[in-house]
């Protein structure tokens, strides 16, 4: 998945409102950028970090800039807008790079189900049970090559487990898709510490038959898509 236009380089000057960014750009214009992410964004969020941003000249947009990537300035890039998994596993999807998933033949996204809910995906195909797929950003890391989620206590990520389970149990599969949008990860666990609600609730829908799988990301200010293998748990 590319970005829709040449990303720029900035540097952050704070994070507020949980979707607000001040920056400075190289020619020293501060700006506002929109940050498409509702989580803490733990350890990404540092005054003077090198970040960037995605243009727009958007008239019906009121912020001309979007914040899309972290640059650590050791060759690794985490990205910040949650938006960007789904769009980049459902090219994967239909591109059949999902070995778990090749043998489905329809991918559907932001189905109905549950209780005013809508799965991320739902893959069909002839002769297999529909494949419900939540998928969830990863962004935090707080030790070194160790991805986790989530971020923050997430209620709504606890619902779709309860829900997943459900599907489970009438016979469908039902997936917990981890993508870690960090290139500097190659191992992953919950963050038990930071919501033991949710970490309770994914061993219970483990339990009654939820999947789990973990991908990684390959990232670079040009774009984004899912890595080739499966990072490990």
């Amino acid at each position: 998945m590319r970005f829709e236009t040449p990303l720029v380089p900035a540097r952050l000057i704070r994070r507020y409102k949980r979707f607000l960014a001040d920056c400075t750009l190289e020619d020293g214009r501060e700006v506002t950028a929109h940050c498409a992410n509702p989580g803490s964004m733990m350890g990404l969020a540092e005054p003077g970090e090198k970040i960037w941003l995605e243009p727009n000249d958007d008239p019906k947009k009121k912020l001309k800039f979007g914040w899309r990537l972290v640059d650590h300035e050791n060759g690794h890039f985490t990205g910040v807008d949650t938006s960007v998994p789904n769009r980049a596993l459902r090219a994967a999807l239909e591109a059949g790079e999902i070995p778990e998933f090749a043998a489905y033949d329809t991918v559907r996204p932001e189905v109905k189900y549950g209780e005013n809910s809508r799965i991320d995906f739902l893959l069909t195909g002839p002769d297999l049970p529909d494949a419900y797929v939540e998928v969830k950003s990863v962004t935090l890391s707080r030790q070194s090559g160790l991805a986790e989620f989530p971020d923050s206590v997430t209620a709504r990520g606890t619902k779709h487990l309860g829900e997943l389970a459900t599907m489970a149990a009438q016979g469908h599969r039902a997936i917990m898709l981890y993508l870690v949008q960090r290139t500097d990860c190659a191992r992953f666990a919950l963050a038990a510490d930071i919501d033991p609600v949710y970490a309770a609730a994914f061993e219970a829908a483990q339990a009654r038959g939820v999947e789990r799988l973990i991908y990684g990301t390959r990232i670079s200010p040009g774009g984004i898509c899912v890595a080739d293998a499966r990072l490990a748990d």
